[in-house]
């Protein structure tokens, strides 16, 4: 949160050091007092180097680990194993740097980190993901103040667990989310059990996500594919059917990706203006077509309806009574939810009643950290009191306090569990497997959707929002940029083995030779005043590929995409 204002503040403290591992210059790495500059897309060597390098200089917390982890010792032999030197040539990192930084490492009172999409959307990535927690656990910062923790948020955004494969391809469903990488492939094949159909809300995958022209034929193929959405976007006009929904100034609306610790934070947004007729919530949008395929029992709408009249709690205890009668209603509760409770909401916050069986869930859980925030009530209505609260509170609400020592309440045994024996089998692997190189065809390193002060995804279509950038140019080294007889405001045409774009370049030394970026949410067709569309800037994915992915949850490699560059003319 304020990104800008707290990195500012580490930086300029004295007695807080700000570690950066970045292939590029960024705007964060300008100000840490350490830039770890590592070659693109080799963080996993480097974090398996640092790791190597605490237990070969004995810097583990020792004690801590008997103390808190589960079977650390299952884990020396392969770290040990490291081949230190060599990791670091291959990632270009002095050994020095890492081994002062692991000195540091242990020794801080608190460390946390943070991952971003440069190792979320880069080889290895769940691999990176897990080196870097053993690091921390390795040090002791976990479960105290300043370190890392388990958060609790309102709602479950996802378990976390593997719950099956996808027909055709076999990827992992995790949480309930099948990996964008494969979808296309999941409908282009003559497979019995393919996908046929497909609603999409609020997400635009033609433009968005790995590989578009994949998805355009994907969406070709499709029988039926519906797209909700507030503006006609690159995938809204591949679509069979397209219902246009309100903005999120003309809803209530909320995101619970809220992951405060100790203190956690929900905000319930109210509507700030009075939607246009025609478009409607997506909550209405839901409902009717619940409504229409079936999926409401006739009768039961009236039945929840009677039960409100009575009065909250007679309405609380009808709708528990009912779903444990008939588990099957699961399936429609939000439209219910919405029809019914929605119904006695201030104006503008119908769709907020889905909040209502969150909440009871919630308190259910978790009292004692919902009456430390100051919300009361005996038996369920603690869950309405809540309800109630986050429906009226203005500028968000506190809904749960705890303290550190719940972070190990939430853990097997409270202990942290860390041989995970897929995660150790691909670690083994480091050792033989070469770190990302170029070749003749295809010598550039391309991160495909960098994150500018001027991008902001495809939620701002109209490009004459952007100050500076317009064009979203192609970042490259000078030295590159010379050599390929390229200069500021020249034109480049980018290839992958996918396709290719023409871009603006500009050269700066922030990027590493070799390594080119461009920015993500480009490429968008906007109306002009003649009344014809324009593109400005290129889109990404015309330059990815489905197949270049994590090899367990399917996260594209979009950071290191192998292109070449050619002037034109």
């Amino acid at each position: 949160q304020r990104a800008r204002v707290v990195l500012r503040e580490i930086a300029k403290d004295p007695a807080r050091t700000l570690v950066v591992f970045d292939p590029r210059v960024s705007e964060t790495a300008e100000i840490a007092d350490v830039h770890v500059r590592l070659r693109p897309g080799t963080d996993a060597w480097a974090l398996a180097a640092l790791l190597a390098i605490i237990l070969d200089e004995n810097l583990a917390h020792e004690d801590w680990l008997a103390a808190h982890v589960d079977n650390f010792d299952a884990l020396r032999p392969l770290f040990t194993r490291v081949a230190i030197a060599r990791y670091c040539d291959w990632c270009g990192v002095p050994e020095m740097q890492l081994r002062e930084l692991a000195r540091r490492l242990s020794g801080a009172n608190s460390v946390a980190w943070y991952e971003d999409l440069g190792v979320q959307m880069n080889r290895h990535s769940t691999l990176v993901s897990y080196l870097q927690r053993l690091i921390s656990c390795l040090c002791g910062h976990f479960g105290r103040p300043g370190t890392h923790y388990v958060f609790k948020g309102l709602g479950n955004i996802g378990a976390g667990r593997e719950e099956g494969r996808t027909p055709v391809t076999g990827a992992r469903i995790i949480a309930g989310l099948t990996p964008c990488n494969v979808i296309p492939e999941e409908v282009l094949t003559d497979h019995p059990d393919h996908y046929r159909a497909m609603i999409i809300e609020s997400a635009n995958p033609v433009h968005s996500l790995p590989d578009s022209p994949a998805w355009r034929e994907a969406m070709a193929a499709l029988e039926c594919s519906v797209v909700i959405d507030v503006a006609m976007t690159e995938s809204a006009r591949e679509a069979h059917y397209v219902l246009p929904a309100t903005t999120q100034y003309e809803k209530a609306e909320a995101t619970f990706f809220n992951f405060e610790f100790p203190d956690n934070y929900f905000h319930v947004r109210k509507p700030l203006f009075t939607a246009p007729p025609g478009p409607l919530d997506e909550a209405e949008i839901h409902a009717r077509l619940a409504t229409a395929l079936g999926g409401i029992p006739e009768g039961v709408e009236a039945e929840l309806n009677a039960a409100l009249s009575a009065g909250r709690s007679e309405f609380r205890d009808f709708v528990f009574a009912k779903l444990a009668a008939e588990p099957g209603l699961m399936a429609v509760a939000p439209a219910l939810l919405y029809r019914t409770l929605g119904k006695t909401l201030p104006p503008g916050m119908q769709n907020a009643a889905v909040l209502w069986a969150i909440s009871h869930q919630h308190a259910m859980a978790n009292r004692d950290s919902v009456e430390a925030a100051g919300i009361s009530g005996a038996g369920m209505d603690l869950g309405d009191n809540l309800f109630d609260a986050l429906v009226a509170a203005n500028s968000g609400l506190v809904m749960s306090k705890e303290d550190w020592s719940d972070v190990w309440k939430r853990l097997p045994d409270g202990k942290v569990t860390v041989a995970m024996q897929e995660m150790l089998e691909v670690a083994a692997t480091l050792n033989d497997e070469v770190p990302p190189e170029v070749d003749e065809e295809y010598p550039f390193l391309l991160s495909a959707g960098e994150r500018r002060t001027y991008t902001a995804n495809t939620i701002m279509r109209n490009p004459d929002w952007r100050k500076k950038d317009y064009e979203g140019a192609l970042f490259i080294h000078p030295e590159d940029a010379r050599r390929l007889n390229l200069g500021d405001g020249s034109t480049a045409r980018v290839s992958s083995q996918r396709g290719s774009l023409n871009l603006v370049v500009e050269m700066t030394e922030r990027m590493m030779p070799g390594h080119i970026s461009m920015p993500n949410g480009m490429g968008l067709d906007y109306p002009t005043e003649a009344g014809n569309t324009k593109a400005v800037g290129g889109s990404p994915n015309e330059l990815t590929w489905s197949s270049y992915a994590d090899e367990f949850v399917g996260t594209p490699w979009h950071k290191t995409v192998p292109v070449r560059i050619e002037a034109v003319e």
